[in-house]
C-alpha cells in the first residue's frame, strides 16, 4: 500500500478510473513532445520495448502481434477481394506489416498525422516498422479526414488504428469520420476501427457500434486479448456495405501452412469466428 517503486512506469488514464497497469523499466530510450502528443519509448524487463503516447501504452514487443493481426485480418478476411486498403493511423507500422502479408492485397495507402511517431518507431521498433518497407505501401504524413475527402469510392477496406479517444484521436470515434470512411469505400467495402474494451469502456463500445450500425447495412463488434491493454481485452467495430456479409464466417480462409508462411502468431480462421462471440452481459448491453 502507498509504495511507489523506483524505475516502474505506471499508466494512469481518466478512461479507466480506479485501476492502473505498471511494469518495470530498464531504460528510457526516447522521450519527446511532438506537435500532437508526448512520445515515450521504454525498454522493460518483461515486455520488451514499449511505445507510450500521452501516457497510454500503444504497443509492447511481447503482445503487439495480437492486436495488429486482428485489426488487419478480421476486415481483410471479411472481404472477398481486398485489393486496395487504406490505413489511418498506425504510425508504428505494425498494421501495415500485417496487411502487406495478405495475398490478395495489391496496394496499401497509409495516412499518419504524426511523422515523429513514424521516425521513433523506425529507430526503436523495427520489428513493427518493417511494415513501412513493403513495396505495396504508399505512406502519406497528413490528416486522415482531409485525405479521405479527396478519395471517394476508392478502397476495398479501411482500417483505423487509432489510440484511445484522448487528444488527437478523439475525432476518429465520431459519426462524421465514419461517414467519410463510408464515402471512401468501393461497393461492398469494409471498415474496421479500434473501439475500446467492454470491461472499462462499454459506453464507447456501444456508441461506436451504434454509429457504425446507422451508416452500414451490416455492423458488428469483435475482440481480442492483449495483456498490456486495459483489462487485457480490446475490441473493434466492423462495418460492411455488403448486406449479405457474415462477419463470423470469413470469406477468405488460410491453411495451416499458409498461416505459418505469413508468420501469423494469433489470427486463424477459428479465432476469426470466435472473435464475434460475446459474453452475455455484453450482448445485453449492445442489444445484440
Amino acid at each position: 500500500m502507498d509504495t511507489l517503486k523506483k524505475n516502474w512506469f505506471t499508466e494512469v488514464c481518466e478512461m479507466w478510473p480506479g485501476g492502473t497497469f505498471s511494469f518495470e523499466v530498464k531504460e528510457v530510450l526516447h522521450k519527446e513532445k511532438s506537435m500532437y502528443q508526448d512520445i515515450l519509448v521504454l525498454d522493460t524487463t518483461s515486455f520488451g520495448k514499449v511505445l507510450v503516447l500521452d501516457g497510454i501504452i500503444q504497443c509492447t514487443q511481447k503482445d503487439e502481434f495480437s492486436y495488429q493481426e486482428m485489426i488487419a485480418f478480421l476486415p481483410l478476411c471479411c472481404h472477398k477481394n481486398p485489393e486496395k486498403v487504406l490505413i489511418v493511423g498506425g504510425g508504428d507500422g505494425g498494421v501495415a506489416r500485417e496487411v502487406a502479408k495478405h495475398p490478395k492485397v495489391k496496394e496499401i495507402v497509409q495516412v499518419e498525422i504524426d511523422e515523429k511517431v513514424i521516425e521513433v518507431s523506425k529507430k526503436y521498433l523495427p520489428s513493427m516498422a518493417v511494415g513501412f518497407e513493403s513495396e505495396k505501401l504508399k505512406l502519406h504524413v497528413c490528416d486522415g479526414f482531409e485525405f479521405m475527402k479527396n478519395h471517394s469510392r476508392e478502397f476495398d477496406v479501411i482500417i483505423t488504428d487509432s489510440s484511445d479517444p484522448v487528444g488527437p484521436a478523439v475525432s476518429l470515434f465520431q459519426e462524421n469520420y465514419f461517414s467519410l470512411m463510408k464515402s471512401a469505400l468501393k461497393p461492398n467495402g469494409v471498415v474496421c476501427s479500434q473501439a475500446g474494451t467492454f470491461w472499462y469502456s462499454m459506453d464507447l463500445v456501444s456508441s461506436t457500434l451504434n454509429i457504425c450500425k446507422n451508416l452500414f447495412p451490416k455492423a458488428a463488434y469483435a475482440w481480442t486479448s492483449v495483456p498490456t491493454y486495459p483489462s487485457g481485452q480490446i475490441g473493434f467495430v466492423i462495418g460492411s456495405l455488403d448486406p449479405d456479409v457474415q462477419f463470423d464466417k470469413p470469406a477468405i480462409t488460410f491453411s495451416r501452412q499458409e498461416e505459418l508462411s505469413m508468420n501469423l502468431r494469433y489470427y486463424n480462421s477459428d479465432i476469426h469466428k470466435a472473435a464475434f462471440v460475446l459474453p452475455t452481459f455484453v450482448k445485453n448491453q449492445l442489444h445484440i
